[in-house]
């Protein structure tokens, strides 16, 4: 098996590095590619020593398994027939590709089968609010049909990326040192603050990030759901919170639905107030599983249930949702 990382030296990338180790991911060669900036560093993989080469349109995918892809949409789609002209196939980590009608949107625990049909070689990997908030519905599904989410996410600084993450340390000191607040990877100071867009705006008043889980939920879980969504932007560091409220076709017990989360695939419940047991991402980053807590009935809606759920998204909202998809095509023979 010979697999590729392309934009190595991200965040994302660099949790590729991890995941792919703490799985055991059968590899027997494993090639990194970055851009100018990046190409020229090693990295070092199972004791291995391996330099990151030039991302160019040259023959350098020929022979290569998997591509994991985490560069941005502009490369995956610059790249994408670079990438899977001799048959290496694409798990993109981008929106490049997400919404377009031939390339799979997958999410292992809730349609891992899509990943089977790709005309273009091309698996698209979901946005990562997307990723950890199916996975929960999911489990209700099962039960009975979701019409309706209202969700309000509360994103870490590293859904921006790694220099995201050392801007808010950046800032803190600053605001504890009495000095300026530099401010570049977001379009406020994030220190102490909330930031209620993700994203550009589109012209219904949602941002571009709103619109996403609008539209990639209905798309993984081949429903008409309907998703009403507010992405906020909040000071912690790793791993993102969700607060969400459904409305089923049937009503469900809350003893019902922590059946199905503890039940659930990819999912650890977390949820015990008395002991005020419920997830937060200051103890969650780095795990694999979506955890849930705070179930309660909605009190406004017989047919209603609000939770509460956080996942590192670096991880499960990227890498390890990726590496979890090339797993799957190998289990089922799919590739190899």
């Amino acid at each position: 098996m010979k697999v590729a990382i392309v934009g190595a030296s991200g965040a994302v990338g660099q949790e590729f590095l991890r995941v792919l180790d703490e799985r055991n991911f059968p590899i027997d060669e494993l090639v990194l590619f970055g851009s100018s900036r990046s190409a020229g560093r090693k990295y070092t993989f199972r004791g291995k020593e391996i330099e990151v080469k030039l991302l160019q349109h040259n023959d350098d995918f020929k022979g290569i398994d998997i591509a994991f892809a985490s560069a941005g949409a502009g490369t995956s789609k610059e790249f994408a027939e670079t990438i899977t002209k001799y048959g290496t196939v694409m798990i993109d980590n981008s929106s490049a590709f997400r919404m377009e009608n031939d390339i799979p949107l997958v999410v292992p625990e809730v349609n891992p089968e899509d990943a089977l049909n790709r005309p273009r070689g091309i698996i698209a990997n979901p946005n990562c609010t997307t990723i950890q908030m199916v996975v929960a519905l999911k489990a209700i599904e099962n039960l009975t049909h979701i019409k309706r989410v209202h969700v309000s996410t509360y994103q870490a600084a590293s859904g921006a990326g790694a220099a995201a993450m050392d801007e808010l340390y950046e800032q803190y000191r600053q605001v504890l040192a009495g000095e300026p607040v530099k401010v570049e990877k977001f379009a406020y100071q994030l220190a102490f603050n909330l930031i209620p867009q993700i994203d550009v705006f589109t012209d219904n008043g949602y941002t571009k990030e709103e619109m996403k889980m609008y539209n990639e939920t209905r798309k993984i879980m081949h429903s008409d759901i309907k998703v009403s969504a507010t992405c906020v932007r909040v000071p912690a560091l790793r791993s993102h919170s969700e607060s969400i409220w459904i409305e089923t076709e049937k009503p469900i017990s809350v003893e019902e639905a922590r059946k199905a989360f503890s039940e659930g695939e990819g999912l650890i419940l977390m949820d015990n107030p008395e002991k005020k047991e419920y997830p937060m991402p200051l103890f969650l980053a780095g795990k694999d599983p979506v955890y849930v807590g705070r179930i309660r009935k909605d009190l406004t809606n017989e047919n209603g249930l609000t939770f509460w759920i956080v996942g590192d998204q670096i991880k499960k909202g990227a890498a390890l949702n990726a590496v979890q998809i090339a797993e799957y095509l190998i289990k089922t023979k799919n590739i190899g």
